[in-house]
């Protein structure tokens, strides 16, 4: 502690004594000690401090170890400590959009939920902390996921509020009518795909933590006054990804969702740490929002895939300008 720069000011209190080190700018250190005291000595307290996390606000235990982020003494393996931040942030999240919710049930959609580490922990926090009567359906391709995430949910004995189905997000269908979708990570095009299949199901809010994105990336064209940014291939990528979501967050705004767009993590945990955030409660086709998106998409010369997806929603409104 005292090797580190800057100013700064430290106090040491025992029972004995007391000690004042104070830093100065230029890095003299001023010390100062009490006369000799003689005070009982107490328990000392811990030194760490719990944080109040989503999933430390209930005994989230053996949720944690059978999902694979705690070992078996029930501390948060170091491997999986970006996943942990990861879900608390996202619990926090729903915490805000479901704030003022009456409806006490909730019907949740997870788009490439993958081994289900969000999917579980989403309905153990609702029904456990928040008290909703939540049936949740994760979706994904992979065969071997879909079966361990099952097993998961029978192990936790929450197979009959938590199901899961085998396939393309294009294609499922859940046994009910969602009114939250989720997507953690879903690589490229596979976010857009969770979006329009939130907007088709009528979803009032959707969560989408969006992964890699190669799709605009292809279609970006060479020349004009992007040139220089163009030329190197880390900035046409960083480029491509900003512009992609951008145009997510404008076609969600024309079709009548309110969106923010917002760091949900720590670049610590992971570096895909933005979320798009919408909640479909204003008019569509709003003109403002169609002239943004029609300028976007007319200045980069591009049609983003979400528009190729959604053409019959998206060409009624943008056929008026």
């Amino acid at each position: 502690m005292l090797g580190q720069t800057g100013p700064r000011e430290l106090h040491l209190v025992t029972a004995s004594g007391d000690l004042h080190v104070r830093v100065t700018r230029k890095g003299k250190a001023m010390v100062s000690r009490s006369a000799p005291l003689t005070r009982k000595a107490e328990a000392y307290p811990a030194h760490d401090r719990i944080k109040r996390q989503p999933l430390t606000a209930f005994d989230s235990g053996a949720l944690l170890r059978v999902i694979g982020i705690a070992g078996a003494d029930g501390r948060i393996k170091a491997s999986m400590r970006g996943k942990y931040d990861q879900i608390n942030e996202f619990l926090k999240v729903i915490d805000t959009v479901l704030d003022g919710r009456e409806e006490r049930e909730l019907r949740i959609v997870d788009c490439g939920c993958g081994r289900a580490y969000l999917t579980l922990a989403v309905h153990a926090y609702l029904t456990r902390v928040r008290g909703y009567t939540v049936r949740v359906c994760g979706i994904d391709r992979r065969a071997s996921v879909v079966a361990t995430a099952r097993q998961l949910a029978e192990d936790l004995d929450v197979a009959g509020e938590v199901t899961f189905l085998e396939g393309d997000i294009a294609t499922c269908e859940p046994e009910f009518k969602p009114d939250l979708l989720l997507s953690l990570h879903a690589c490229d095009t596979a976010t857009d795909e969770a979006l329009a299949r939130g907007i088709e199901w009528t979803c009032r809010y959707l969560l989408c933590a969006p992964c890699c994105q190669h799709e605009l990336h292809k279609t970006l064209k060479e020349g004009g006054p992007m040139q220089a940014m163009m030329r190197h291939g880390i900035l046409r990528e960083r480029l491509a990804d900003l512009l992609t979501d951008t145009f997510r967050a404008q076609i969600l705004r024309v079709l009548g969702f309110r969106v923010r767009v917002v760091e949900f993590v720590s670049a610590e945990a992971t570096a895909r740490n933005l979320l798009i955030r919408a909640e479909y409660c204003v008019k569509p086709g709003q003109a403002v929002a169609v002239a943004e998106y029609l300028a976007l998409r007319d200045f980069w010369k591009v049609t983003p895939w979400l528009e190729t997806r959604l053409q019959r929603l998206m060409e009624k409104h943008l056929a008026r300008y």
